[in-house]
């Protein structure tokens, strides 16, 4: 999802309303110059921000769930956010928790606090589905994790709100993003090429975004200085794979949500190499991640794949130190 994404009409007609009140107020204000007015009517006052009137189904606070189909429910700001990290699996754990009755997540990767934050929060809430009491409103943007701003943009909304990080190994996950790349462009350079600033003596490229994405120590020490380390789960991506019902489980655990989605409801689909939902009751097949999904990767010298270990080993480590779990990537 771009920057383009919907607005409500009743907020467009709500700007409309304050702009005409700010014209009276200002008629009103230079009108009184020269003498004593009478009191400006109690219908002018301009309201405080947080008293601005709220659009039909639209709720004033951050919490939130999700919910009511058609026009039930309230729109709400995401209670919980899954943030990072691009090609961890983040599109699998968002698919696994829509199984859920108590979820309710915008499909779309909104990009709110990466790349649209201009387009302020009113407009984010515009984006995110209608919700019953009770349930939990989320999103993914994979790129947050990486993004400088975004860790003091989802305090400032709220400093409750819950994270998911979903990390894998990551020289995997540099190779699974160039594939990706590559299935777009392919008229890119090799792997290696790209990797390495200079070959020859194993120096790595760290300004390429596939590399430095993989920092995840890096980053992970920005957003600790907004939000406490119990605001954060960090899935593995692996094991999402290997064993998901079990990560859903510690999932649903953070969330405060009640173990619905469990081994009954995966199967492990061999041609794609990962697990897929089973067919819901009414639904009419099974949910699997799309084509886009389970690529092939191209064959990658065993030096090279060597020298990448090696330079990510020690931020593993410091990663595993942060976060107390031990991921098994060395």
């Amino acid at each position: 999802m771009g920057c383009s994404g919907r607005l409500l009409g009743p907020a467009g007609g709500r700007r409309a309303s304050l702009l005409l009140t700010m014209i009276l107020f200002f008629t009103y204000f230079f009108s009184c110059l020269p003498g004593p007015c009478e009191p400006l009517p109690p219908a002018l006052l301009l309201p405080p921000p947080a008293a601005l009137p709220l659009g039909p189904g639209e709720a004033a606070g951050g919490s939130g769930g999700s919910g009511g189909s058609g026009g039930s429910g309230s729109r709400r700001f995401p209670q919980a956010i899954i943030v990072g990290v691009k090609k961890g699996g983040t599109r699998a754990l968002l698919e696994f928790l829509r199984a859920h009755p108590g979820v309710r997540a915008v499909g779309a990767e909104p990009h709110f606090f990466d790349r649209c934050y201009e387009k302020g929060l009113r407009w984010y809430r515009s984006l995110m589905p209608r919700t019953l009491e009770g349930q939990i409103t989320m999103e993914k943007t994979p790129s947050y994790f990486v993004t400088k701003e975004a860790p003091r943009r989802i305090h400032n909304m709220s400093r409750d709100t819950k994270l998911i990080v979903v990390v894998r190994n990551p020289v995997t996950r540099a190779i699974s993003d160039y594939t990706q790349t590559l299935s777009k462009n392919p008229s890119i350079p090799s792997f290696q090429t790209l990797a390495f600033k200079n070959l020859s003596t194993g120096l790595i490229d760290t300004s390429w975004s596939a590399v430095r994405i993989g920092i995840y120590a890096k980053h992970l020490d920005n957003w600790l200085q907004y939000f406490p380390l119990s605001k954060f789960l960090f899935v593995s991506g692996e094991r999402l794979v290997s064993d998901p019902a079990g990560e859903m489980g510690r999932v649903q655990d953070f969330l405060g949500l009640q173990r619905v989605v469990t081994d009954k409801h995966f199967y492990f689909n061999e041609t794609k190499g990962f697990p897929c939902l089973k067919k819901p009751e009414g639904g009419s097949k099974p949910r699997c991640l799309g084509k886009s999904k389970g690529r092939p990767h191209p064959k990658i010298d065993g030096h090279v794949v060597q020298r990448l270990r090696e330079f990510y080993r020690p931020f593993n480590m410091k990663f595993y130190q942060m976060t107390g779990q031990d991921f098994g990537w060395d």
